[in-house]
């Protein structure tokens, strides 16, 4: 194929798929390496679990609308403590 990135490879009549050496090598795989597959928009996505957290972290702190220098979880505190004043000044 002409794209250096891309490789052919053929399922077999058990439905394996042999992952050539290169990118086996390119990805860090070594016998009994874990993967997950999903499929996404037709396409199959094989990641090792390690990048499925890293990619999950990527994609939940770009669509954080938040101040970029407070957590969530700061964030969640804040509101609620003032949440409880209110009450206590309601009280």
């Amino acid at each position: 194929m002409g794209n250096p990135d891309r490789s052919e490879v053929i399922v077999n009549r058990d439905g394996r798929v042999l992952i050539p050496a290169q990118v086996r090598r390119d990805l860090g795989l070594s016998e009994g390496s874990a993967l997950l597959l999903s499929v996404e928009d037709g396409r199959v996505v094989m990641e090792s679990r390690d990048q499925l957290v890293a990619r999950i972290r990527r994609e939940v702190a770009a669509s954080w609308q938040g101040d970029p220098d407070t957590s969530a979880a700061d964030e969640l505190i804040a509101e609620r403590r003032a949440e409880a004043a209110t009450e206590d000044r309601s009280s």
